[in-house]
């Protein structure tokens, strides 16, 4: 339940201490990030932000899963006709403009990731400072082949997973498990999956001994850091190029012979095979 007045629908929250853990809370979606919950997500965030106790931020999911990625049944429903000035302005604001919101936080956020992390759910959790994992845990993009378009809008993969494993990872669509992850350095801690609640808490409280102040320069210094090698513009481009693959001959073909139900049957299928 909520520390405050604010009642959530799609997301849970709890503060522990200087902890705040911000939870999707879909889990029979597979906790599916519609409209709403990220909405909600990113309300959360600033609240945590704005709270003087909290020092560090949680991110996971409940369930069985941290996140299959964007809800496409609601994408079908909902945004199905829209106009390209329309998906641009829908996607700007709630993949992009709400993924940098957390990776400016001024205050150390974690991924707590199990099972299924794909696509829209992968950007959120490598948006993150940190990520514990799950000996369950694994990630996935795999919308060149199920939607013929140029990856999620916020094309972080390069920079927490190293180019040439980007490529393999994008290209082929495949599944990364938690173990590989941690091998590559996308992944800090993987821990058994009865034990990591308690074990992302015991490093955000770890984390939270230090001082806040110092913590907040120390982490602006790092990603200026990756700033000033143009990581932020490298996303920015990235986006562009994302919603232009969306009016590609391909990605119009697909849709128009599966359709959606057919990018939400393979989605689905990245999740439970």
């Amino acid at each position: 339940m909520p520390n405050d007045a604010t009642t959530w629908t799609a997301i849970s929250t709890e503060r522990i201490g200087h902890v705040m853990r911000i939870n999707h809370a879909r889990p029979a979606q597979r906790n599916a990030e519609s409209s709403f919950l990220l909405d909600e997500l990113d309300a959360a965030l600033s609240q945590a932000v704005a709270d003087d106790n909290v020092r560090v931020i949680i991110i996971g999911g409940e369930g069985a899963h941290f996140s299959a990625g964007h809800d496409l049944k609601e994408a079908q429903e909902k945004r199905a006709g829209f106009t390209v000035e329309q998906r641009f302005a829908y996607e700007e604001k709630r993949y992009f403009d709400y993924s940098l919101r957390i990776w400016d936080c001024p205050k150390p956020t974690i991924a707590q990731v199990q099972g299924a992390c794909i696509a829209g759910g992968f950007m959120v959790a490598n948006m993150c400072d940190l990520i514990v994992a799950a000996d369950d845990a694994y990630f996935a993009d795999p919308v060149c082949k199920t939607l013929a378009a140029a990856a999620v809008e916020v094309l972080v993969h390069p920079y927490v997973m190293g180019l040439r494993t980007a490529k393999d990872f994008l290209f082929t669509g495949r599944r990364m498990g938690a173990e590989e992850a941690l091998k590559i350095g996308m992944v800090n801690r993987v821990v058994p999956r009865a034990e990591l609640e308690e074990a992302t808490l015991a490093l955000a409280n770890n984390i939270a001994e230090a001082a806040p102040f110092a913590l907040k320069l120390t982490k602006r210094s790092l990603n200026r850091a990756m700033d000033m090698q143009g990581f932020r513009n490298a996303l920015t481009a990235h986006f562009d190029t994302h919603q232009l693959s969306h009016v590609s001959d391909a990605f119009n073909k697909q849709r128009a012979q599966a359709g959606l139900d057919g990018a939400i049957a393979r989605g689905r299928s990245a999740v439970t095979s």
